[in-house]
């Protein structure tokens, strides 16, 4: 142990180094539990963030670490890897101890989500504590700005960035999310540091700064214009002004919860357009930085202090920005989330959810007066969900709803939104009872739903947009329109959300909600847990505070249950009702193929029908399914109907016209269409028939039908013979057969049989999409000598000669025997075949 002491921390870097590329996991994780046992925290300084690093991989996808989003139960090293990132485990011990000294650890600005980097290059700090006082300068200038976190703020960056940042994993490798080690590992964090009962455990190491303490002195850092009149932080006001010997642990500590979640929140949920992020910010920092703007006007723009020259002062360090153009490359920065992203973030939800409903009871009820005397945690419990999760959280949702795919991966966010919208379900009572299954929403949700109005509202309205241009016959997509017409059916829900729309729509007054704007945004440049201010109870300024600070002061509010969204549910359920038809038409058909099959399989027989080519378990399954299907979409309809307090006799007149209109006669139209230039094209009724399997184009073969491929049951070598023979033809007498097919007389009428293309001696009416010049092209007369390689003909012709021989014809004469009968049937076609097509109609 002594020589270990003795080692420079240079070498114990290079060692851990080498370590990790030789020796087995179990045992460099047994050093490195001695390491952070052994060596004092001004040596474990320098390996905390390579160590950070080699287990959550580098901000730039380079290092991909531990692959803890792969890394599920049944692999050897979960156990190790969870106990060691426990957060009692020698990992956050680490932390604590790194925690207990000044040391800070840089994040270059440039690894920030999208809209806070290109909020801090022109200029504004981010509305958000997590950014305060934390900037660093480098002298070097402003291309390598960085945040200085401390080590507990540093490792949960590191965690939560891990989620988003590409790395360049082996392949073969899939996410399985909810039962990986990263899955389990926030869960875990977010049940130790936002416990639901009892206090946030204390540090091993004492720490009386907590995340008061400022950026380290070795780098100027002073706050942005516009944050110098910042309200003080409750856990401050604790930390700062109460004596170490007499602080309360919970306050002393509770910082730590309000930094987990605060990373968290900005790093998953604050992925959008710099134009919708300054939208959202709070009106006295855009006053603040107009005012300085317009200082700025009037003053010449000075050179930064050159190091050791002088304190520098805030104009000396902003007026650069004053001059950087906007980076117009993260206005529209393409984002995606992952479905394991989305589904980390329900996770959150959830768990926030429980955490602000297990606020105790007297502390609910209590009067204002009385929240002096509340302690932190539960302070941080009351204000947790509006204050940390519900903007970010909307604009979060709004975007995946319009950019997410149109397919069965969409339920994640799905299950995040209703998640969201139902925090009674985490309460931890029993919402229903054996006597009353179905239970209201209780009345005290009340609040909640006006101040989340657009949540319910807004959100409905982009599903319902989604939702009209998805197959409803797949079962994934008919469960979604279920879940969600279930929730909002649930008792007392949809009066809560009319409220609402009423409050909103009612006179403003009170006065205008950017004049108090103070009360429901966080404080700046403090703890989202400052003094409670004197909130007003109106319910008209709470919905419309909630709205404007939302969608702006310039918002068009369709409601919910208005005239234009009761017409779009009208045609919901239309299409819902037309997608069961179609499920109960494929259903009734599988069981008839089934049956079929069923039945020629005792004499070995089947039906080679290249489109009913399942076996006997897939058509279980797809049975299954389509019976799901309907069940699905009935109970849709009968929710949906309590929800918009559709009668019977409504729901019946819809029924009616879609069964007059959707027959089976219709079904096999068509697609709605409009004549173009280039041919047919489908209209926005045409493209939903398509989706919801109504009508559909016959799938032909479009191009020459002399190049056709060559069919199973046609001769390979007769196909091109013959090609070849009618081309010369064709070529020859091409003229003569157009002259020939235009004559308005009986001889043109019996060329255009023998000459003209099936499609041109049919009724005329086009079944299916095609352009004009192909559609010219395969109506040209022409000689089609290719049905005489198919076996079927030869084999008939070959019936033919025999039966001729058995009358004592010779090959010619049956020959022209043959050829005599073909002419005088189509003789006959010629004559009579526009009277049995009529009686054929």
């Amino acid at each position: 142990m002594a020589a270990q002491a003795l080692q420079q921390p240079s070498f114990l870097l290079a060692n851990l180094k080498e370590n990790s590329t030789t020796k087995p996991f179990l045992q460099r994780c047994q050093e490195l539990v001695k390491v952070i046992d052994d060596y004092p925290a001004k040596e474990l300084h320098l390996i905390f963030p390579w160590l950070v690093e080699s287990v959550f991989g580098s901000l730039d996808g380079v290092i991909t670490g531990w692959n803890l989003r792969f890394l599920q139960a049944r692999s050897n090293e979960y156990n190790i890897v969870m106990e060691f990132l426990d957060p009692s485990g020698p990992m956050m011990k680490l932390v604590y101890k790194l925690q207990a000294e000044e040391y800070k650890y840089e994040i270059p600005v440039s690894f920030l989500p999208g809209p806070v980097k290109a909020s801090i290059q022109e200029g504004v700090l981010p509305d958000c504590p997590l950014f305060h006082n934390k900037l660093q300068f480098p002298p070097s200038g402003l291309q390598t700005l960085s945040l200085a976190l401390n080590p507990f703020e540093y490792y949960m960056f590191m965690f939560a960035s891990s989620l988003i940042t590409p790395k360049n994993y082996p392949p073969g490798q899939h996410v399985s999310s909810s039962d990986t080690a990263y899955f389990v590992l926030v869960d875990t964090y977010l049940k130790y540091f936002l416990p639901t009962e009892g206090s946030v455990p204390p540090s091993p190491f004492p720490d009386n700064r907590g995340s008061v303490s400022p950026p380290a002195p070795r780098a100027p850092s002073v706050p942005f214009a516009g944050y110098g009149i910042h309200s003080t932080s409750l856990l401050k006001r604790h930390i700062t002004h109460q004596p170490s010997v007499t602080a309360d642990p919970a306050a002393q500590e509770i910082w730590r919860s309000e930094a987990l979640l605060q990373v968290f929140v900005e790093i998953w949920l604050h992925h959008y357009s710099l134009e919708m992020y300054q939208k959202l910010q709070s009106p006295q920092v855009k006053l603040a930085l107009l005012q300085y703007r317009l200082s700025l006007s009037s003053m010449p723009c000075q050179p930064l202090t050159p190091p050791g020259s002088g304190t520098l002062n805030t104009y000396q360090v902003l007026s650069p920005f004053h001059s950087l153009p906007l980076p117009r490359v993260l206005l529209e920065e393409p984002f995606t989330p992952t479905e394991e992203h989305v589904l980390v973030v329900r996770l959150l939800v959830k768990h926030l959810h429980a955490f602000s409903c297990s606020l105790k009871p007297e502390q609910v009820s209590s009067s204002p007066s009385a929240h002096s005397h509340t302690s932190p945690l539960e302070e941080f419990k009351r204000v947790v969900v509006q204050r940390f999760v519900q903007q970010k959280l909307y604009v979060f949702l709004q975007h995946c709803f319009g950019h997410w795919p149109l397919d069965a991966s969409f339920r994640a966010v799905l299950e995040t939104w209703l998640s969201y919208i139902q925090p009674w379900r985490y309460t931890g009572e029993k919402t229903t009872s054996p006597t009353d299954p179905i239970q209201g929403v209780p009345d005290k949700w009340a609040s909640f739903v006006q101040e989340n109005l657009l949540m319910y509202t807004k959100l409905f309205q982009g599903f319902l947009n989604r939702v009209v241009r998805t197959d409803l016959v797949n079962v994934q997509n008919a469960l979604m329109v279920f879940r969600v017409a279930k929730v909002f059916a649930q008792p007392n829900l949809s009066e809560m959300i009319q409220k609402g729309e009423q409050l909103f729509l009612e006179p403003e007054h009170v006065l205008h909600h950017r004049q108090h704007r103070v009360f429901l945004t966080p404080g700046h440049g403090g703890s989202f847990l400052s003094a409670r201010q004197p909130m007003a109870t109106d319910g008209v300024f709470r919905v419309k505070s909630h709205v404007y600070g939302l969608e702006g002061q310039d918002c068009q509010y369709k409601q919910m249950f208005g005239t234009e969204l009761r017409g779009a549910i009208l045609r919901l359920i239309q299409i819902i009702a037309q997608a069961r038809q179609t499920a109960k038409r494929i259903s009734d058909h599988s069981a008839e193929v089934a049956a079929n099959n069923s039945f020629m399989s005792w004499f070995g027989l089947g039906f080679p029908d290249l489109n009913h080519t399942l076996n006997e378990r897939e058509m279980d399954d797809t049975g299954e399914c389509v019976k799901k299907t309907h069940e699905f979409l009935e109970r849709s309809l009968d929710y949906l109907c309590q929800i918009f307090r559709l009668n019977t006799g409504q729901l019946s007149q819809l029924m009616a016209t879609l069964g007059s209109g959707q027959d089976d006669g219709n079904s096999r139209q068509l697609p709605d269409c409009i004549q173009g230039d280039n041919g047919l094209i489908l209209t926005d009724l045409g493209r939903m028939q398509i989706i919801n399997g109504l009508r559909r184009f016959e799938i032909e073969y479009q191009g020459d039908p002399e190049l056709q491929p060559i069919r199973s049951y046609e001769n390979a070598v007769l196909v091109r013979l013959l090609f070849k023979i009618s081309s010369v033809i064709n070529e020859r007498f091409g003229g003569q057969m157009e002259a020939l097919c235009s004559r308005p007389d009986f001889l043109g009428r019996l060329g255009r049989h023998y000459l003209a293309s099936p499609e041109a001696a049919a009724d005329g009416k086009q079944r299916r999409p095609e352009t004009r010049r192909t559609a010219e092209r395969n109506r040209r007369p022409r000689l089609s000598l290719r049905p005489l390689a198919s076996y079927r003909v030869l084999l008939m012709l070959l019936l033919l000669y025999i039966f001729g021989a058995l009358f004592s014809f010779g090959p010619i004469s049956s020959t022209l025997l043959i050829l005599t009968g073909g002419f005088l049937y189509g003789l006959f076609i010629t004559l009579f075949g526009d009277k049995l097509r009529l009686k054929s109609h």
